[in-house]
């Protein structure tokens, strides 16, 4: 029981770990994008659904591997 917790708890602080480092580098890509045109980072409502069914489709992947593993 106590190892079933543990690789629970492992694996839910490294997808957090992942998902604020991805979070980071994405931001920090908007800022260097935003500085090089001399402007304010702008995203309208069509990049935003463009960005959420990409994050969708990294999900489905993982969701894809961890089937195929059984």
């Amino acid at each position: 029981m106590v190892q079933r917790v543990d690789w629970k708890q492992k694996t839910i602080i490294i997808g957090a770990i992942v998902g604020t480092l991805c979070g980071l580098v994405a931001a920090y890509i908007l800022i260097q994008r935003a500085e090089q045109q001399n402007a304010k980072p702008q995203l309208s409502a069509g990049d935003g659904v463009k960005i959420g069914l990409g994050v969708l489709g990294v999900l489905r992947l993982v969701a894809d591997f961890a089937n195929k593993k059984k």
